[in-house]
Order: C-alpha cells, then structure tokens, then sequence
C-alpha cells in the first residue's frame, strides 16, 4: 500500500460504478484472482480518457478484457482500442468478455507477444495504456514511443511495486531484482526523454502519466 489505507477506502467508497456488465467481468475477475487495475486507478484513468479525448487507443496486456472494457465506456463514439495479449488461457476469456458487453466492434484483440506486435503496428495512437508484465516496459518503450501521437498520452500500471521501487536492490526478494532495476530504469527514461513530460502519482500501485511533446516529433 503505497497511500494510507484508510485514504484509499475513502477514495473509492466515492467511486460512483460503472455498467453492470463491466461491474460483474471485474467481480469474476477478483474471484478468479486474475490481477486488473485497481479500483482508484481505473477512476483517474477514466478522467484522463475523458480530457485526452483519443480517436485511436493502444492497450499493452489485456488479461480478461476488463481494462479495455473500462475504457471502451469512457472513449469518444467514434474510438476504437487495439489490445494485445500472450497469455493463452485468458486470451478465450476476454473475446467472450467483449461479446458480453456488446464491444466487440470497437475493441481488436491481437494474440501474441506485445515485443512482435508492436513492431508490426504502424499507429498512430493517441492513447497507450501500459499494463503488462512490469519487467517488460523497458523492452516496449521504443515502440511505444514511435506509435505514440504528438500530444499523445501514455499511461503506465503499477510502476511503483506497492513501495519496493524506492528500495536498495538487495533491499528486495531475489527474485524480484530483476524487474526493481528494470522498472527503476523505465521511469528514470520516462522523467529524463526529452521527447515527454512525464509524472509519477502515487494512485494504486502507482501510474506514470507521459505526454509527447508535441514539437519534439518529426
């Protein structure tokens, strides 16, 4: 718990809901311990689709489709959102997911590793959600950044570890080094590229809010 626990209760006891069917894809999702945004995240992630207003929106990591849903009620008519998802347990899940609630029209899933996929898309994109594997930003950054529109938004998921990111390296589980110093090197490349204006919020396991500087692109 990165903010005061009782602050974030708080929070979210003001979270006003969403449709039905995007409420019951997320209780499934809890049930079955599938890992989604978190509840405070999902609410400032909604606001900045609101202000960005996207035509095109780029998802990195679909799991069971939840994410993509919750955007897909908070986009302008007129947008559409490529997702791309590995896994192949959950890739049957979130299809059926976007049948469900009548998206899936408007949302493309893409089977197969994001490193390929994203080198196959030409964009652009004026919205990318990051929310994949954490140990794996670093490697889609450079993709990223070439589909990301001038003035486009990027919005990456739990950078912050639930606190560890701020950590000495052996400070963490052995086997969570790897991704500490790999994510420690995204955001350091987030803040200091001279192509975005990034800022790090301490909303759920953390976000980074990255905006391409419109001037900077060719």
């Amino acid at each position: 718990m990165i903010v005061n626990e009782r602050i974030t209760s708080y929070i979210n006891s003001l979270d006003s809901g969403n449709s039905d069917i995007v409420n019951k894809i997320r209780l499934e999702a809890i049930a079955q311990n599938v890992p989604i945004i978190r509840q405070e995240s999902e609410n400032f992630l909604k606001v900045m689709l609101r202000l960005s207003k996207p035509k095109h929106i780029l998802e990195v990591g679909t799991a069971v489709g939840y994410s993509a849903l919750l955007m897909s009620e908070n986009m302008p008519e007129d947008c559409t959102i490529t997702t791309i998802e590995k896994y192949e347990k959950r890739i049957p899940q979130a299809k059926e997911n976007f049948k469900r609630a009548g998206k899936d029209k408007v949302i493309t899933l893409l089977e197969g590793d994001a490193l390929d996929i994203l080198k196959s898309l030409e964009g652009p994109y004026e919205f990318i959600f990051m929310d994949a594997a954490k140990g794996q930003y670093m490697t889609f950054f450079e993709d990223a950044l070439r589909l990301l529109a001038p003035d486009g938004v990027m919005v990456s998921d739990n950078v912050l570890q639930d606190g560890d990111v701020i950590e000495s390296r052996f400070a963490v589980t052995r086997r969570n080094r790897t991704i500490h110093s790999r994510m420690r090197e995204y955001l350091y490349t987030l803040t200091h590229h001279d192509e975005l204006q990034t800022a790090i919020l301490p909303i759920g396991d953390g976000m980074a809010v990255s905006v391409r500087r419109k001037n900077e692109t060719s």
